[in-house]
């Protein structure tokens, strides 16, 4: 099995990349159990090979706060990956940001409860701190807009900031305006912890954000439901499939010249705070293999 250098995960919507040849099915059984999904290693017509991981799981089994996410990044550790692109469906807090529109966050507010699991510095005997001062990849985000203009229809909006709440059930309208109070752009239920676990394996990690509706904040409309989200996501999933032909070479490229791992490969290193021989397992080796030898 070669490595591969980007990954994909699919949100709600996005269960399979058939634009794509696949190659190879794996399922790593990593310390923290199995992904959510056989990880599909496909290839475009250049030849260039991708992971791709439903994050619901193939038949969306998994709610938000049951997805498993520590085996979904370090299932893709394990495999060499880089850099994430991960797709999500999400409600927009903004006029601008229409239904079928894609969305680039920059930022993220937390909205879940803790009960997630969200880190892998615990129970091990180790302390770890990673910087989360920009939850996303700049870089990536940039050849992502630039590279979506070759997409018909299709408008991508940068910058916007992120609500990511538990769910599964969506907003009141209260919390909805409160969001909108904060200046969010969009709101979903998977950006965390994400973009946290994929920080501390030293993962480059870009969520695209595809608008379904309006949340519920629009007093003159209909509430959201989930059956005026499922129409829109079919519109949505065949855009996504045709931006990933668009950019995926531009981002390996810059994943070779440094400009996507510039700032994460090499991150922890300095937010280790325990001394990593006191590490009880063999655990983060396999997401850090730099940093903690393998016990024997």
């Amino acid at each position: 099995m070669h490595p591969v250098n980007i990954a994909v995960i699919g949100g709600s919507g996005l269960y399979n990349l058939d634009n794509l040849e696949i190659v190879e099915e794996v399922y790593p059984n990593t310390p923290w159990g199995y992904p959510s999904s056989k990880i599909l290693i496909g290839k475009i017509p250049s030849g260039l090979r991708i992971a791709f991981l439903a994050r619901h799981g193939a038949r969306h089994q998994f709610s938000p706060s049951e997805v498993p996410a520590r085996a979904n990044i370090a299932a893709l550790k394990s495999l060499g990956v880089k850099l994430i692109i991960a797709f999500s469906a999400v409600g927009s807090l903004q006029e601008e940001l229409e239904p079928t529109h894609f969305v680039l966050p920059d930022q993220i507010i937390d909205r879940t409860k803790g009960i997630r699991p969200s880190t892998y510095f615990e129970g091990e005997g180790i302390i770890g701190h990673a910087s989360l001062a920009e939850p996303f990849c700049p870089p990536a985000a940039e050849i992502i807009a630039k590279y979506s203009e070759l997409v018909e229809n299709l408008t991508v909006h940068q910058k916007k900031l992120l609500i990511c709440m538990e769910g599964p059930a969506f907003s009141t309208r209260a919390e909805s305006n409160l969001y909108r109070s904060w200046g969010g752009g969009v709101i979903n239920m998977s950006a965390l912890p994400e973009a946290k676990l994929a920080r501390e394996a030293e993962i480059a990690y870009q969520m695209v954000c595809m608008s379904t509706d309006y949340d519920c904040w629009r007093e003159s409309e209909e509430a959201v439901t989930a059956d005026a989200v499922m129409k829109t996501m079919v519109t949505n999933a065949g855009n996504a499939k045709k931006l990933l032909l668009a950019i995926l070479e531009p981002l390996e490229k810059a994943i070779e010249e440094g400009i996507i791992t510039k700032g994460i490969a090499g991150g922890m290193k300095f937010g280790i705070m325990t001394p990593p021989e006191l590490c009880k397992s063999d655990k983060l080796h396999y997401i850090l293999p730099e940093y903690f030898t393998k016990n024997q």
